[in-house]
């Protein structure tokens, strides 16, 4: 997602009064535009305006170049240092077995290492609509089984015909 910020420069700026901060950085106070950008333009460096919804728009003078620059290299950073969390979903059954619910859980831990969410889910068939208690009571003993690792986002509640937990990892 690339952020898209334009920037009125020079004699784009219309506004008849701004608000000047010059090139180190001090407040140079409240000015006519043209004055402001004949000063810019002595000091062989840009007008750009960096406030446009402050009452007076606020305006430094820089090299507009290298702003631009600096700008690509922080969103470059910045995405680089994104993490992106997926959502994996493990599903379970009424009737699983301990030797099924030992491989679950290790590949839970697996999913929960790597820094995702785990939807756990179990889609009851015929009869086990009725007993639904005792697929939340799976779900308990499943995230038991994590040992501490997860936290529960939301707990183990029957919606139709499926019962859904979400997990994400626990913080040390």
């Amino acid at each position: 997602m690339e952020r898209k910020e334009f920037y009125q420069v020079n004699q784009a700026i219309r506004d008849r009064e701004i608000r000047l901060i010059d090139a180190e950085g001090n407040m140079v106070g409240v000015m006519p535009a043209f004055q402001a950008l004949r000063l810019a333009e002595d000091a062989d460096l840009d007008l750009v305006k960096i406030s446009p919804n402050a009452v007076p728009p606020v305006c430094k003078i820089m090299d507009y170049s290298k702003f631009k620059y600096e700008q690509a290299k922080k969103d470059k950073e910045n995405r680089r240092n994104q993490t992106i969390v997926e959502l994996k979903e493990i599903r379970l059954s009424m009737t699983i077995d301990v030797g099924d619910i030992a491989v679950k859980t290790k590949q839970c831990l697996k999913f929960l290492e790597q820094g995702n969410k785990v939807k756990v889910s179990i889609r009851m068939k015929g009869r086990e609509n009725s007993r639904s208690y005792q697929g939340v009571k799976v779900m308990e003993d499943f995230f038991a089984g994590l040992g501490g690792k997860a936290v529960q986002d939301k707990k183990p509640t029957a919606e139709g015909r499926f019962i859904t937990m979400m997990l994400s990892p626990a913080k040390n």
